[in-house]
């Protein structure tokens, strides 16, 4: 007889593997995440171990032919420019987001745009019956001879249709509910979920065909399963927002073949996703003028200049501890400058609450915006607006200095483009200006001077 496979227990957020059960991980920490899986073997009978499958020979790399004309373009413009400018043949794309974003509407009129165009698409769903795909197809009018459905989660029989169909695009909704008969495990564990992506990434890369995974995201954010898998797709893209705003952000983390922290802008409708062509103008529309803790900044999302208001509310606070809410906003970065106008400018923050918010639900992180929220606490706290047609844009550094921020050319095209008139920039900024703008730019080097110029 035989000896029976060992189990090993592995953990369910990060992969990490134990010989027993534990309690919490090691590795990230996470309580009650391990799950017994049967160990296989990585060598199959006959197999010697060191000597490859493939058996591909290296070629010299100038030899390589690359084709330039290779994108597939969806229509969508914001989908394509996120992925870089369309869709590579054999790219594998992970796509996450919180259930009910509406993930698996963007996907489906994405591929619509395909069947357009005489490409044959193989949308296979884990979740869904194909009863369920007509009926949403039918509600986003994205029905299409072109567009082949079927309801299947092992991996072994979808290698089987793709290499039957031979379609020039599949999409897999989603990839937590795929198995492999090689795996003993259930769906949705760490091997599993390893395993199917491996097998569709080798597919992929073989036959050309690009692949869409759709993947569920943990209570944290992050796609759930383990992180190699986010290692082994070539892009990664989350779908963003809350499900109160209409407005979706579909953001690229991760793409081999184009810009990081590339953004597409949507709005959620009754009959799907519709793209939002210039987002400055829908995020300032209904901004209301003359209002004390409002101030608009230029933030680069990608290759993209956004225009966005920053509110910020001051009051005092009504208990000993004064509370901090930021929304859309980095809480250490707003609670550094807070310290930095206690210090600098004098302005006694300490006893207040300060509540500050992004206008349309989006998250900004780049460092170019602190001039706006000290701006912005500073209207509040005084109770006097921004003067009419202002803006700025600044890093702002722990001495209280005004450093300068990349691409202020391209900001200041955006803010022409939107209708302001004066625009408050770093002094050692102003010379990536080359032509002359009919914006007038106000050049600063210290806080106190913007304070002064504001108010």
């Amino acid at each position: 007889m035989g000896k029976a496979p060992k189990s090993i227990y592995c953990c369910q957020e990060c992969g990490y593997n134990a010989p027993k059960w534990l309690g919490r991980c090691p590795e990230c920490g996470a309580w009650d995440c391990f799950v017994e899986e049967r160990k296989i073997s990585s060598h199959k009978p006959g197999h010697r171990p060191g000597k490859s499958v493939l058996q591909a020979a290296p070629v010299p790399i100038d030899s390589v032919k690359i084709d330039d004309d290779n994108r597939i373009l969806t229509g969508i413009n914001e989908f394509d420019r996120v992925l870089g400018g369309g869709i590579i043949s054999g790219s594998l794309v992970l796509i996450g987001g919180d259930p009910g974003i509406g993930k698996s509407t963007l996907i489906l009129q994405a591929i619509f745009g395909l069947t357009k165009k005489n490409h044959q698409v193989l949308y296979v769903s884990g979740e869904e019956s194909i009863r369920q795909l007509k009926m949403r197809s039918q509600r986003l009018n994205a029905v299409s001879s072109n567009l082949l459905v079927v309801s299947e989660i092992d991996v072994d029989a979808i290698l089987n249709m793709v290499e039957t169909v031979k379609p020039d695009a599949l999409v897999i909704d989603s990839i937590q509910t795929m198995f492999s008969q090689d795996v003993s495990s259930a769906p949705g564990s760490v091997s599993q979920v390893r395993e199917a992506t491996m097998k569709l990434m080798v597919m992929a890369k073989q036959t050309g065909v690009p692949t869409f995974l759709i993947g569920h995201v943990t209570k944290d954010g992050a796609i759930a399963g383990p992180r190699i898998m986010e290692h082994m797709v070539d892009t990664v893209l989350y779908f963003e927002g809350d499900q109160n705003h209409v407005f979706r952000i579909l953001r690229a983390v991760k793409n081999r073949f184009g810009s990081t922290n590339e953004i597409g802008v949507f709005e959620m409708k009754e009959a799907g996703l519709v793209e939002v062509a210039n987002p400055s103008a829908v995020f300032l529309a209904e901004r209301a003028a003359n209002s004390p803790g409002s101030v608009v900044t230029a933030c680069m999302e990608g290759t993209r200049p956004i225009l966005v208001e920053l509110q910020a509310l001051i009051s005092s606070a009504g208990f000993g501890t004064p509370r901090r809410t930021i929304l859309g906003l980095d809480y250490n970065r707003v609670s550094l400058l807070v310290a930095v106008m206690e210090k600098k400018l004098g302005l006694n923050l300490a006893g207040q609450d300060i509540f500050m918010n992004v206008a349309g639900g989006v998250k900004v992180s780049e460092p170019a915006v602190d001039l706006g929220i000290v701006a912005a606490i500073a209207s509040s706290f005084l109770d006097r607006s921004i003067p009419e047609g202002f803006l700025t844009i600044g890093e702002v550094g722990l001495a209280g200095e005004v450093r300068g921020v990349s691409h202020l050319e391209t900001r200041i095209a955006e803010v022409q483009k939107m209708g302001f008139t004066k625009c408050i920039v770093p002094e050692a900024s102003l010379k990536q200006v080359n032509k002359k703008s009919d914006i007038e730019l106000i050049g600063v080097d210290r806080l106190a001077k913007v304070i002064e110029i504001l108010f």
